[in-house]
């Protein structure tokens, strides 16, 4: 766990970064925690430290939140006519009692005490309508009522599960932004096709983009338009169906390749402790959220949201640029065309990821959103490296759970390291020529095997 504290006076961004907990990088790849203000990260230990939930859980968990608290309010300019808003797809992966779930409940809690709150608002300005409709214009006239009330709204951020044409009117009335959380994510991808063959997830393939959605809804005069729909996702899947997720065209149009796993490497269930948590923690987040919540908007002359823009500082801008141009020579040397397609996707993930690092900062009082700084970009690029590592592995266990038979016993025989020579040895004795086991080798490169030299190979999960 990475709980690298940062300081933010004369220490440049770079060097602040690459100080990195030893516990880190001794045990493999984990959720950069540095990436957030002191205040979360405390929260996380401290959350960590009592239940004992895995640290990637709570830290995507409380990064999503932030996400949804932002929602349309402010937008991450690169260049003109290219914004990005913080919308994520977030899947929190592992076996069955691995605490996916709790570190998900902690925290969106301030988003459910919110709409818990405004429900109760709801049904009371409901029972107010409904008196009111019951009454002629004489009687409302008389009474000192509207003579024409509006029917209340129902302010709201979650949603579970829902239909795109009831989550079309839901947003509608809550142009903020929405967040789907999804315990179960296999429930949610699995009704794709409920109603008609692949519309609704082609529609979730354009709420990503952010791009405008429109909904023609039975029995009604207009149509529902939203011209810029916020819509996160979150939810929790179990390693062994993964497989699910790669069903039908999602594993060749990029739907995949649109969400970010969270896989921690979890050797021993969670044990109990007497540790408390302290008093304080609870309210210390809700006070974040709650001032991103509070945070004002302002609104067009149509009613719609006005997102504030956050430019990148010039030495901020130069940085994203570079870690572009080499991670487009990544792209450049990969011949596995989904691998390409995931490091695209993280292209546009890495400008998200520092509107919600900058924001977070913001909140918690220790930078300014005048812009997105360079210790704000440096941090997107190590969590951007983060979802990498994870997109790869997840690709890694999609790949093994095709494999055929043959393709699997080779393999399992194939020792942790190799050459060229003891790999077709090996093929032959199990029925494969040697040109087909070096065509299955070299499309199998980054997901089940590395090149580490000319003729040496090692596998990827020994």
């Amino acid at each position: 766990m990475d709980w690298a504290m940062d300081t933010y006076s004369i220490t440049p961004a770079s060097i602040i970064d690459e100080a990195i907990d030893l516990s880190t990088r001794l045990s493999g790849t984990a959720f950069p925690v540095s990436i957030f203000p002191t205040k979360i990260q405390r929260i996380i230990r401290e959350v960590h430290e009592c239940h004992n939930y895995p640290t990637d859980y709570i830290a995507a968990a409380i990064f999503t939140a932030i996400a949804v608290g932002i929602g349309n309010t402010h937008l991450a300019q690169i260049k003109q006519g290219w914004t990005e808003s913080p919308i994520l797809y977030m899947a929190l992966i592992g076996r069955p009692g691995a605490n996916k779930s709790h570190p998900l409940s902690f925290a969106m809690k301030p988003f459910l005490d919110y709409d818990y709150r405004q429900n109760q608002e709801f049904e009371k300005a409901l029972a107010k309508y409904d008196e009111l409709m019951s009454m002629n214009r004489k009687e409302r006239t008389e009474s000192g009522s509207e003579q024409f009330p509006q029917e209340p709204i129902r302010k709201r951020f979650l949603v579970s599960d829902v239909t795109p044409e009831g989550l079309s009117l839901i947003h509608a009335q809550n142009k903020r932004g929405l967040c789907l959380w999804a315990d179960e994510l296999s429930a949610w991808f699995k009704n794709f096709n409920r109603y008609n063959n692949g519309s609704e997830e082609q529609f979730w393939l354009s709420v990503f983009s952010a791009k405008t959605t429109m909904s023609d809804r039975k029995n009604a005069k207009s149509s529902i338009f939203i011209k810029r729909p916020y819509i996160s996702v979150i939810g929790t899947i179990q390693k062994k169906i993964l497989n699910e997720l790669a069903k039908g065209e999602r594993s060749n149009n990029g739907f995949i390749d649109r969400i970010l796993f969270v896989m921690p490497n979890l050797q021993q269930k969670a044990r109990w402790n007497d540790k408390e948590l302290p008093e304080d923690i609870e309210q210390e987040w809700n006070t974040i959220i709650d001032k991103l919540i509070q945070s004002e908007c302002s609104l067009n002359e149509h009613g719609e949201i006005e997102p504030q823009i956050l430019l990148f500082s010039e030495d901020a801008k130069k940085r994203l640029y570079e870690w572009q141009h080499h991670f487009s020579e990544l792209c450049d040397r990969e011949t596995n065309d989904t691998i390409v397609s995931i490091y695209c996707k993280l292209e546009i993930y890495i400008i998200r990821f520092c509107l919600i690092i900058q924001l977070a900062r913001w909140t918690c009082g220790e930078c300014d959103k005048t812009c997105i700084d360079l210790l704000t970009v440096e941090r997107a690029i190590k969590l951007t490296e983060y979802f990498k590592e994870s997109a790869l592995s997840v690709q890694n266990i999609l790949n093994e759970n095709a494999l055929n038979s043959q393709q699997q016993a080779i393999v399992n025989r194939l020792p942790p390291s190799f050459t060229t020579a003891q790999a077709i040895q090996i093929a032959e004795q199990n029925g494969m020529k040697e040109r087909t086991f070096q065509r299955f080798l070299n499309d199998n490169i980054v997901t089940l095997f590395r090149k580490e030299k000319h003729g040496k190979y090692s596998k990827i999960n020994p």
